[in-house]
């Protein structure tokens, strides 16, 4: 562990590079100096990890007026593919390239090695049940279930293709996978196969979110549309949509004969209300309600993709990372920076709009 930068801390002035609807939000100190692939609030207090291309995963406490201070750093071997929390906040839980989960005890300040598997790991989720299990997927083609307590893992469930994506509601759990395959599961039975589907989405899938509810999922591709999926199949198939988005055209004169389309790379769901964020390598944000099926607010765009989001956990807070995220290779990544930005969410931006 290490500390970084501990005595600075962010202002509540927005900065410059930020436009209209953007610029009261609020830049975190010290971000990572590599890209960002994942973003996630404790459950318990208003702390925040992100985890990271160069190898570690940062520790932020943020302040009520949306001050932020670096308070702790741990290592993988290789870069850092996914982060979340355990339930009563004490740790910190990473998957990474180097094919190994580790976890952070906040109290100790150290971190060890609690997962392992035969090929990087891209999602790390905590499953709140049987005092608390580490569910990680893997480009190995398996889900493992870890009880940090024991070296082996507890259960082991077989996807059909790699783990490009993973969420948790319990008792959901969906995996996205290459392919477009995507496998749901009743963590009652966490190594039965509550159903297997493919994604109503025509190419790549890059994202899945749960409904706070459980009852159903988002998933986002790599051609800019998303679609909402409810997992009952008694559920009226009108209820199942999708909807572009993340889309503009590459000029005025071009309206709808030449249309950029870029890459949905996050969706966070707000667990009081129940709207949702999708997020671009346009470098664009937008909620939605998707029972009303509106647009509840646009971001202007920043300048670089948005790699990562997630909302604290009163829902009062929307956190973003900006930095590039490989769309275009190695050479699209031209002066592009890090940055975590803090957005003070409206009731009006979040709240579901009222049925007619």
């Amino acid at each position: 562990m290490s500390f970084f930068n501990a005595g600075s801390s962010s202002s509540v002035v927005g900065t410059s590079t930020q436009n209209s609807s953007t610029a009261k939000d609020i830049e975190v100190v010290d971000p990572p100096p590599d890209s960002i692939s994942s973003l996630s609030w404790s459950p318990q207090g208003d702390f925040l990890a992100a985890g990271s291309w160069d190898n570690n995963v940062r520790i932020y406490e943020v302040g009520a007026n949306g001050q932020s201070q670096g308070k702790a750093m741990y290592g993988h071997e290789g870069p850092v593919m996914s982060v979340c929390w355990s339930k009563d906040g004490t740790k910190v839980l990473s998957g990474g390239a180097d094919k190994a989960a580790r976890m952070f005890d906040v109290q100790s300040g150290q971190s060890s090695q609690v997962a392992v598997h035969d090929a990087p790991i891209k999602a790390v989720k905590w499953i709140e049940a049987q005092g608390g299990i580490l569910a990680t997927g893997s480009w190995d083609k398996t889900i493992k279930y870890w009880d940090l307590r024991q070296q082996s893992p507890v259960a082991t469930a077989t996807l059909p293709e790699r783990c490009y994506t993973m969420d948790v509601a319990y008792p959901l759990m969906v995996v996205g996978c290459a392919e477009r395959k995507v496998n749901i599961y009743n963590l009652a039975e966490p190594t039965k196969l509550y159903r297997t589907a493919e994604s109503p989405l025509k190419f790549q899938t890059r994202v899945v979110a749960c409904f706070p509810a459980a009852d159903g999922y988002a998933i986002g591709s790599v051609e800019g549309r998303v679609a909402i999926s409810y997992v009952d199949e008694k559920v009226p198939a009108s209820q199942n949509f999708s909807f572009k988005c993340h889309r503009r055209d590459q000029s005025p004169q071009s309206k709808d004969q030449h249309t950029l389309v870029f890459a949905v790379n996050d969706i966070s769901f707000h667990q009081q209300h129940g709207t949702f964020s999708t997020a671009g390598s346009d470098g664009t944000i937008t909620f939605w309600d998707k029972d009303s099926r509106t647009r509840l607010k646009t971001f202007d765009a920043v300048p670089g993709p948005i790699s990562s989001t997630a909302f604290n956990r009163t829902g009062t807070i929307f956190s973003y990372a900006t930095s590039y995220d490989w769309s275009k290779g190695y050479s699209g990544n031209v002066g592009i920076s890090n940055k975590i930005m803090l957005h003070a969410c409206k009731d009006e931006e979040v709240k579901k709009k009222p049925k007619k």
